[in-house]
């Protein structure tokens, strides 16, 4: 059975989660890419090296990120949460988090580590969210 999941349900699986699919959308093309994150209840924090994906949040900051969590096919639970895109610029704040990511996302990808390698090129950035959706299918 197919049903629709709480916020309060819903802001749980963006907590235990750490990878989603970041939507954007620029000229009318949708763009979507698998991203690791950290949800602190009100923001999902994203680093990120300039390319496409910055480049399209530059120009259109409406986006989301949809989280999945399943335990098999017949049991998991989907979730969206919708928000604006917000470059961390300050350099206290964005330090800031840049650690409490990389303490949340141990396993530096191959990505990360070439962040690490030049941090000031690494962009950091927030999706204030402004609403959460999901849906579930339980057996």
């Amino acid at each position: 059975m197919i049903d629709v999941s709480g916020e309060e349900e819903s802001r749980r699986i963006l907590h235990e989660q750490q990878c989603g699919r970041l939507g954007c959308c620029l000229d009318d093309e949708p763009y979507v890419v698998p991203v690791n994150y950290l949800f602190d209840g009100e923001c999902i924090y994203i680093h990120s090296l300039l390319g496409h994906k910055i480049n399209t949040l530059r120009a259109n900051p409406r986006a989301c990120l949809q989280v999945d969590a399943v335990k098999d096919a017949y049991n998991w639970q989907s979730v969206i949460a919708y928000g604006r895109y917000e470059e961390l610029t300050d350099e206290v704040e964005r330090e800031r988090t840049l650690a409490r990511l990389f303490h949340h996302l141990p396993h530096l990808t191959a990505v990360e580590s070439q962040m690490i390698k030049g941090l000031q090129q690494t962009i950091v950035f927030r999706l204030r969210v402004t609403r959460v959706t999901g849906v579930y299918e339980k057996w």
